[in-house]
């Protein structure tokens, strides 16, 4: 039997650069998310200087944001894997920047607090929906997932760059310049939606059976590092500006090594995780934060902490995106809830101990507030070495799942 095919026109191979392709749009679109929320760390110290607040209320802010980010995540986190709400994702990131957007502009404290919170639960809406289509399309790729993870790094990291130079310039009313982003970007997701909504819907593939008892492990890493990353963005730049006497342009700077780090940081773990193994990557970048830490509250000067606190980004964020994905192949048969608690559940929730930390800055200054931090990275890596391997079963096709 002679072949049929004709070999000058061979039959295309798949487009192996589109899941790429896509993971840049849902890269961008998670940086465009959480600068919303890299906003509010950059924002609190002009809230201190030009609306006189105190540390405690100061750190109300943070918390309004991490509340309304987190109360909602693990129901909106089953309702994603419940329901076809691709919708959900544009609608978050609009939200997101509204209420931000409009809480410079406002003066009483109540209404700020209101708007931040506002803020806070369009992140809440974003995350379960984007990272269960995200995973979708980055397969088992550690690297291809840490393209999304690093997204949110991209964004925290933009805030105080972006910002600080209008807040100094217009204080904290130049918030208003920060709406456009997330009109267009909801509007780039909202019409991806639309395609989605009215294509039919991919069956689930059994993935294997979930495993609470680790990703509760998982959970608690994921809140103990974010803890420790809310704590140093809220005060990192009142450390230099306060404690090391340097000028708003360099407290600036400090923010951004941090963040800086942070995406890199991110984009390195899930190399890393690809090549060692994600648990071994969990535990490596849990075990660097003490040390830099105490480097960059030990260094002199107020140049030489720089280094310290672009490190320390870094081991923060070492684990991120290898947590993210990790948690979808401890629970394969709902990666939108794992992705609300990994991405927006244990984040906000770290976020919640601001106020804490604000009552120490309060008695002790930022530095004590930095030094409180110092308590949390162990507890962190004595949770990080008991996390298990995940099943060979669920790694594989742990999210064949509809989106």
């Amino acid at each position: 039997m002679t072949s049929t095919v004709d070999h000058r026109h061979p039959v295309a191979a798949p487009d192996r650069a589109s899941p790429w392709r896509r993971m840049r749009v849902w890269g961008t679109a998670h940086a465009v998310d959480d600068l919303y929320q890299g906003l509010v760390p950059a924002a609190v110290p002009y809230f201190v200087l030009d609306r006189h607040y105190g540390y405690l209320a100061a750190t109300g802010i943070t918390m309004a944001a991490t509340l309304g980010s987190a109360v909602p995540q693990p129901l909106l986190g089953l309702a994603v894997d419940r329901y076809r709400l691709a919708w959900l994702a544009g609608a978050g990131v609009g939200l997101a920047g509204l209420g931000l957007a409009l809480a410079g502009l406002v003066g009483p404290y109540p209404a700020v607090w209101c708007l931040v919170l506002l803020s806070g639960l369009g992140v809440a809406m974003f995350h379960p929906a984007a990272g269960k289509a995200a995973r979708a399309d980055a397969g088992d790729s550690a690297a291809a997932m840490s393209v999304f993870a690093a997204g949110g790094s991209v964004g925290f990291f933009l805030a105080p760059v972006l910002a600080t130079p209008a807040l100094v310039a217009w204080g904290v009313g130049a918030t208003a310049l920060f709406l456009p982003p997330a009109a267009l970007m909801a509007f780039v997701l909202l019409r991806r939606a639309r395609r989605v909504q009215a294509a039919p819907a991919r069956p689930a593939v059994a993935a294997g059976r979930d495993r609470w008892g680790p990703f509760a492990l998982l959970t608690g890493v994921e809140v103990l590092r974010s803890t420790a990353f809310f704590g140093l963005n809220t005060f990192v730049e009142l450390y230099w500006l306060r404690e090391l006497h340097a000028s708003r342009a360099l407290a600036g700077v400090a923010l951004t090594c941090f963040l800086a780090g942070g995406v890199g940081g991110t984009l390195l773990g899930g190399r890393l995780a690809d090549r060692w193994g994600m648990v071994r990557t969990i535990q490596c970048g849990t075990a660097l934060v003490l040390p830099l830490l105490a480097g960059l509250l030990l260094a002199p000067g107020a140049w030489a902490p720089l280094l310290f606190a672009l490190l320390t980004g870094a081991a923060l964020n070492l684990p991120f995106a290898v947590l993210v994905k990790l948690g979808q192949d401890y629970l394969p048969t709902r990666p939108g809830t794992a992705s609300g608690v990994t991405l927006g559940l244990a984040v906000s929730v770290g976020g919640l101990f601001a106020p804490v930390l604000g009552l120490v800055a309060q008695a002790h200054g930022p530095r004590g507030a930095l030094l409180a931090l110092c308590a949390i990275p162990p507890m962190a890596l004595l949770l990080g070495l008991v996390l298990p391997e995940p099943e060979r079963d669920q790694a594989a096709g742990g999210c064949s799942v509809p989106q």
